[in-house]
């Protein structure tokens, strides 16, 4: 699905914490958005999924988002927030199990043959099968990670919203993860991640969109997007650059 933003805007107050972003992010691609805090990243995914109010348009594939019917919108894409706080001991299949009520289910013990594939696939992919049936609340923060974004997986949708997805892991999982979201772009959906691992956009991103004060200050494939000269504006650092296996290697230095 291409997503077509136009003068999008988020405002808190008077402020503009996303100001007239205007992007087309064409399916099968990872895109990483990256950016101080306070940047608008986090805010601009919340306007996507409907979470703040926003001027401008948001078209996924021609539909705007702001005009979808709540459950077509849940259908159409998945979000994972930051943060992963359970309060309730559910066995982890039933949270991700969450993931398919936009299609109809309603009982986790109760799934459809499709409804459980989807589930079974998304834990498979995210390597959290042998989290199953333990209590979510028992789950350590990286577990709990992977269990929410198995939830993203399973609802099958083509754009996926990742909100700082690798920030509880360590790096073993953090790579698993970044491969997962990886291979969701490969097999058709456009999948955009924040995060503030520069390397791991570097690593994994199609394309990377640097914001700043909520505008887009860089845009395009990751050598460009992460030049010397952006990281000296945007981020105030200096970084040591390489390629690695075809891939470019960013280290902020300094």
């Amino acid at each position: 699905m291409t997503l077509v933003l136009q003068d999008l805007t988020v405002l808190f107050g008077e402020r503009p914490v996303v100001d007239r972003v205007s992007l087309t992010l064409p399916p099968a691609s990872l895109v990483a958005l990256v950016g101080p805090n306070g940047a608008g990243k986090t805010s601009l995914l919340r306007a996507l999924v409907g979470l703040v109010r926003a001027t401008g348009t948001a078209r996924l594939d021609g539909a705007d988002l702001a005009r979808m019917a709540p459950q077509a919108r849940a259908r159409a894409l998945s979000y994972l927030p930051q943060g992963h706080e359970a309060h309730w001991p559910l066995p982890a299949r039933d949270i991700v199990a969450l993931g398919r009520i936009p299609h109809g289910a309603s009982d986790p013990s109760r799934l459809r043959p499709e409804d459980s594939t989807a589930v079974d696939d998304a834990m498979r992919i995210t390597g959290t099968g042998y989290l199953a049936d333990r209590p979510v609340t028992t789950l350590s923060g990286g577990e709990r990670a992977r269990v929410a974004l198995a939830r993203v997986f399973a609802v099958g949708a083509r754009l996926i919203l990742a909100d700082e997805p690798t920030a509880a892991l360590d790096p073993r999982h953090q790579i698993d993860v970044m491969r997962a979201l990886q291979e969701a772009a490969r097999a058709g959906a456009l999948v955009i991640a924040v995060t503030h691992d520069l390397g791991l956009a570097a690593r994994f991103a199609d394309r990377v969109v640097v914001m700043m004060a909520g505008r887009v200050e860089a845009d395009g494939a990751p050598d460009a997007a992460l030049a010397p000269e952006v990281l000296r504006r945007v981020f105030g650092v200096e970084a040591y650059r390489a390629e690695h296996g075809g891939r470019m290697v960013v280290v902020p230095w300094s």
